[in-house]
């Protein structure tokens, strides 16, 4: 309590640059400028409730759980062989894992540019063995594996973490009274290490869901996902106060994603599951 003016900073940040620009987009959201002047009104959510913004929306949720879904198949493998206690050079093999994400996001998801499209190193390798080429741009399945490839990182690192704190003792204890490897991992691996899953999907999930450069890259501007529709209506369109319904509304979906995850991880975590 004596330092406690060290804390001051920290909040006037927290002001300046979280709750205010916060509050804002909750005012734009409910207001409406008439002839009299400023009006609360609900009309910009209730524009959102459109079929054609439903849609959206729903794409959105789909691709965001698909990418994290082969996120979480692929990572777990990965964040259990990193934490393999056998592994030589496993600092070594952890940042060579991180040293993707030193380089700019915008970057990473340009050089899928120059792999996958008509011209790109896949299909002139194709032309060069004499097979058609393919189709790899402008469509969900090039957006879901710009998602994988910029946020399985996510996924693996936190259960990384948590798998490397599991006592060893304790799975040697199971195998002592006759578990086999794989009920090993059903039952004492793989619910220990739940609230690295539940991390992992939460970091995963959130940045899928709102995303605007890879879908646009990627997609080519044909699979519009919330976060495009967000960008469009402050850039392009500039109806300020339906684009800060759809931040709210979106704020919402992701809150309440991370309320399930996180009572979902405390329900279950150190093996209640099983």
């Amino acid at each position: 309590m004596k330092h406690k003016w060290i804390t001051y900073p920290y909040i006037i940040w927290m002001i300046i640059f979280i709750i205010i620009p916060l509050a804002l987009i909750v005012f734009f959201s409910v207001i409406i400028e008439t002839e009299h002047g400023l009006q609360f009104t609900l009309q910009h959510f209730k524009r959102f409730l459109e079929p054609v913004y439903m849609v959206v929306l729903l794409r959105s949720i789909y691709i965001a759980f698909i990418s994290t879904l082969i996120c979480l198949v692929l990572g777990y493998p990965m964040a259990m062989i990193l934490a393999n206690r056998g592994l030589n050079k496993k600092q070594f093999l952890v940042s060579l894992f991180v040293l993707p994400m030193w380089m700019n996001f915008l970057l990473r998801t340009y050089a899928w540019l120059t792999l996958l499209e008509n011209s790109g190193l896949i299909n002139t390798l194709l032309s060069y063995l004499g097979l058609k080429k393919l189709n790899l741009l402008y469509n969900n399945y090039a957006v879901i594996l710009g998602m994988v490839y910029n946020f399985l990182p996510f996924m693996v690192l936190p259960i990384y973490s948590v798998l490397i704190k599991i006592d060893k003792s304790v799975i040697e204890a199971a195998q002592d009274l006759g578990a086999d490897s794989f009920t090993v991992f059903r039952r004492v691996t793989f619910p220990l290490s739940l609230p690295g899953v539940m991390s992992g999907i939460t970091m995963v999930f959130m940045p899928s869901v709102t995303t605007f450069v890879i879908s646009r890259l990627l997609g080519g501007g044909q699979y519009t996902l919330i976060g495009n529709l967000i960008e469009q209506q402050f850039l392009y369109v500039g109806d300020w106060n339906f684009g800060s319904a759809l931040s709210v509304v979106l704020m919402i979906i992701i809150l309440l994603s991370m309320g399930v995850m996180s009572r979902y991880d405390k329900e279950h975590e150190g093996g209640g599951l099983w």
